[in-house]
């Protein structure tokens, strides 16, 4: 490939080979010494390493967020009124995918108006958890700062704006060992489980953000990791086949006697959440 210049190949080749496991030690250091002259020789044949991908995914998402932010200002030009439609789609109609669209929009209007409508409906009015967290996330995608305090069932929830995830990846590593856990077990034998395991937690996490329950995922020991893996998974089971074996979840997941409490409240927390729907 050297021979014939065909650079972005080559890279190609070597980022392949450095994922490959099982080889000796020796061969992935000459990979990576020979990639890193290549980047360095030839930066405009560079296709895949992983700081370019980031990059152009930050420019797609700069790019969309432009388009966004220009179409919600268009609209508002032609229509005075539109950022008091969509607060009243928002806050007065029943939650649907109306909802969420018109929130996405809000994100990009430059009314501080809609900062104070939001947040004061946030604090004051009982929200399903979803659309609690969706608000969250227009808040902090309106540059919003500092920590807003609301009720969350009948907990008390304090949460600081400029940190909410706007997408899953960026919840803490914690969150996403807790699936990887689940996937351990699952992914293999269980598909099924595991693909709706998937879809349930990043709503049940969405659902919890902030409140004791989401703080106690959080705690850095595999003890919290495994009671939490094991409650996503009985949940699961038992929305697929109506129930779970628990004694054999606890095995699985090594949760032992002392733990048992704390996975019932887990286990609990879930079904409650998986039982109100979007009527909760």
């Amino acid at each position: 490939m050297l021979e014939n210049e065909r650079y972005g190949e080559a890279m190609k080749l070597l980022h392949f080979l450095l994922q490959c496991q099982g080889q000796e030690e020796r061969h992935y250091d000459e990979w990576r010494a020979l990639l890193e002259w290549l980047q360095a020789a030839f930066p405009q044949y560079e296709e895949t390493s992983p700081a370019v991908l980031e990059e152009r995914e930050e420019e797609e998402e700069i790019s969309e967020e432009d388009m966004a932010r220009q179409h919600a200002r268009m609209k508002l030009e032609q229509d005075d009124g539109y950022a008091d439609k969509m607060l009243r789609t928002v806050m007065e109609e029943p939650l649907s995918e109306q909802t969420m669209l018109a929130l996405e929009q809000l994100a990009y209007l430059d009314l501080p108006k809609i900062d104070e409508a939001l947040t004061s409906w946030l604090k004051d009015k009982s929200l399903h958890p979803l659309l609690q967290f969706r608000v969250l996330q227009t808040l902090r995608r309106r540059g919003v700062q500092g920590m807003i305090l609301f009720t969350r069932g009948e907990e008390q929830v304090e949460v600081e704006i400029d940190t909410v995830p706007l997408r899953p990846e960026e919840f803490p590593l914690q969150i996403v060992q807790i699936l990887e856990r689940v996937a351990d077990q699952t992914e293999v034998h269980e598909p099924t489980l595991f693909y709706f395991a998937q879809e349930l937690w990043i709503q049940y996490v969405m659902a919890v953000y902030g409140t004791r329950d989401y703080v106690s995922m959080l705690e850095e020991n595999d003890s919290m990791t495994d009671i939490w893996a094991a409650a996503l998974h009985m949940t699961v089971a038992d929305s697929l086949g109506g129930s779970h074996d628990e004694e054999n979840t606890r095995s699985m997941y090594a949760v032992t006697g002392a733990m048992r409490f704390r996975l019932e409240q887990a286990y609990r927390s879930m079904k409650q959440f998986v039982s109100a729907g979007l009527d909760g």
